[in-house]
Order: structure tokens, then C-alpha cells, then sequence
């Protein structure tokens, strides 16, 4: 006589159910996450971009003394040597500002793998005393068969 193994797998299988919310709880967090990853991400984003602009505005602006006409043309010497002094001076300043928006991009991100670390922990060991539970229910309700 030979078994009908579909039958058996699928008995077995309903002996075991499968909790799909866990599922859609590590769906939903993961997503929550990627939502605040993309606005850490969009946030420095913006902030290097306005500050880009500021930069170029700021340039620009100090070209216009170096372009003007001058009496005379030790005058030319000194509005470039100006203007490469002021332009160095601004890049440092926007390299730091541009550094410190990647150092807040860092911290937030790190604070964030941190928290969904410890969701996802804390899900995960819920999830399993869960299943655990599910199962040895299962596991009784078939012995008793």
C-alpha cells in the first residue's frame, strides 16, 4: 500500500502554523527604517546643495572687485591676492560645514542601525517565543492524536 505523501506534508504542515503578522511586522519595520535612512539621506542632501549655492553665490561675488577696472596696475595685484586670500578663507570655511553635515549624516545613521538593531532584537525574540509556543501546542495536539 502505498502513502499519499501530499496528504501527510500537508497534515504535518497544518500541525504548524505559520504566523504570518511576524512577517508583516519585520516588513513594516524594515520599511520604517528605509523611510528614515532616505531622510537622513535627503536631509544632507539638501543641506549640501544650499550650501554648494551659498559657495558659488559667495565666489561670485567677490569676482566682481577683481573684474572692475583699476587706475592703476598694482591695483589688479592687490584685488586678486585679495580675492585668492578671501577664497581660500571661504573654502575652509564651507569644507567645515560640509564636513559637519556629513558628521550629523554619520551620527543619525548610526543611531538609527542602533534602534532598528534593537526593534528588530526585540521582534526577533518575540517572533521565536512565539513559534516556540505554536509549536509545542502543535506538537501536544498531535501526540494526543
Amino acid at each position: 500500500m502505498a502513502q499519499d505523501y501530499t496528504a501527510i506534508m500537508k497534515d504535518m504542515m497544518g500541525a504548524f502554523p505559520v504566523d504570518t503578522k511576524a512577517m508583516q511586522d519585520a516588513f513594516k519595520s524594515q520599511a520604517a527604517l528605509g523611510e528614515k535612512m532616505s531622510s537622513v539621506a535627503l536631509e544632507a542632501a539638501t543641506k549640501s546643495t544650499e550650501l554648494s549655492s551659498k559657495w558659488a553665490k559667495d565666489t561670485l561675488s567677490k569676482m566682481s572687485s577683481v573684474t572692475k577696472v583699476k587706475e592703476d596696475p598694482a591695483e589688479y595685484t592687490k584685488a586678486v591676492t585679495d580675492f585668492a586670500s578671501a577664497t581660500a578663507e571661504a573654502a575652509a570655511e564651507h569644507m567645515s560645514a560640509f564636513a559637519e553635515i556629513a558628521k550629523k549624516v554619520q551620527m543619525e545613521t548610526v543611531e538609527l542601525m542602533l534602534a532598528a538593531g534593537k526593534d528588530m532584537s526585540e521582534e526577533t525574540t518575540k517572533a521565536m517565543k512565539k513559534a516556540t509556543n505554536d509549536v509545542t501546542t502543535a506538537a501536544k495536539k498531535a501526540a494526543a492524536k
